[in-house]
């Protein structure tokens, strides 16, 4: 029998918060663009998926962005939508 040992995890957790544009999609379902982030865009069928699907794209932008070395955007502009606010685990150095 193995035993499974939890270690805390060593970081800091930081929100992040950015507008997101809900766009009815000609095909059906909702694009959801974070104008802040390029405009990186994902979809889906629904507005809830869309939401849930959006919330999945800022996280990896934002982790792929850490991992880069690169800053992460911050919303400078006034933009219409919804804020949308994810949480990630930064690694303390």
């Amino acid at each position: 029998m193995s035993t499974m040992q939890v270690v805390p995890l060593q970081g800091r957790i930081i929100e992040y918060t950015y507008t997101v544009r809900y766009i009815p999609a000609e095909e059906g379902g909702y694009l959801a663009q974070v104008p802040a982030l390029n405009g990186a865009t994902t979809q889906g069928e629904t507005l809830e998926e869309a939401r849930d699907m959006v919330k999945d794209l800022i996280q990896g932008h934002i982790e792929a962005l850490l991992k880069l070395g690169r800053p992460v955007p911050e919303e400078t502009e006034v933009y219409q939508g919804e804020k949308i606010t994810v949480r990630l685990i930064v690694s303390v150095a």
